[in-house]
């Protein structure tokens, strides 16, 4: 009776595991495909704004040029740099080229230095110039030619601008001239010029190289300085403002040897 008791209670039991079951059935397969549904939801959601966002950068109304600016201009005129620059009004902004406008502006405008063409959101360009300023002139014909501190011939006027010394160079057929060049002989003289003292530079009136070791100023009021060489220029200049505080009525200063110069004239 005992036996047929425990048979009876066996057979009750739910068996202790079933048989497998097939692949794909079952909740981590569910999940995996609810998974894949959000992925390609995702994916498709990100296509949207991505055509979204090239149709507003470049097939709307809302982001294109509407106006040009510029900023620091002096001598050339806003109107000046806009028309060299030639910005395509009316185009998608994001589709400007930069690069190709400051080329642009650099070769048709040589007096330009550097130029920055930015991006100014939703509608306009802006242009940020920055002009070459003359160290020297050249006097050719009725006209001068500016020249900066790079030695770049930038530019021809017909007032020579006020504060700007004239350059002469003198012995054309000199052995230092056919030995170095003429294009040589201006760099020396602007590096001449960009150490000249800033008071003793405004009343230079002509920075005259006669060779490459014999460079010299022509000063308001009939005073010369032989200035030598271009080497050394900073210690030449330091010795030339503390002579001319020591002997201000000297009409010829030299300071071709900083260590041993001298003065003369009153």
């Amino acid at each position: 009776m005992a036996g047929a008791t425990t048979a009876e209670h066996s057979e009750r039991q739910p068996p202790a595991s079933g048989p497998p079951r097939p692949p794909g059935t079952g909740g981590r397969p569910g999940l995996r495909v609810r998974r894949l549904r959000v992925l390609i939801l995702l994916i498709v959601v990100v296509a949207l704004l991505g055509a979204g966002a090239v149709w507003v950068l470049y097939g709307s109304q809302w982001l294109r040029v509407e106006k040009v600016t510029t900023s620091g201009t002096q001598v050339l005129t806003p109107g000046e740099v806009r028309e060299a620059a030639a910005v395509p009004v009316g185009s998608p902004l994001i589709s400007v080229d930069t690069d190709a406008i400051e080329d642009r502006l650099r070769r048709k405008l040589p007096r330009i230095d550097s130029v920055d063409v930015v991006r100014s959101w939703p509608h306009g360009i802006a242009l940020k110039v920055t002009e070459r300023k003359p160290v020297l002139l050249i006097k050719k014909d009725e006209k001068f030619i500016e020249v900066d501190a790079e030695g770049v011939r930038f530019a021809t006027v017909g007032n020579a601008p006020k504060g700007i010394p004239v350059l002469e160079l003198t012995a054309d057929q000199s052995a230092s001239r056919q030995r170095f060049g003429t294009d040589r002989l201006v760099r020396e003289a602007v590096r001449v010029a960009g150490d000249v003292p800033a008071a003793v530079a405004r009343i230079t009136r002509v920075v005259k190289v006669r060779t490459y070791d014999s460079i010299s100023l022509e000063l308001t009021g009939d005073r010369t300085v032989a200035w030598g060489s271009s080497e050394r220029g900073r210690a030449k200049a330091a010795t030339l403002s503390a002579l001319m505080k020591a002997a201000p009525g000297a009409r010829h200063f030299d300071v071709s040897v900083p260590t041993a110069p001298s003065v003369s004239g009153s």
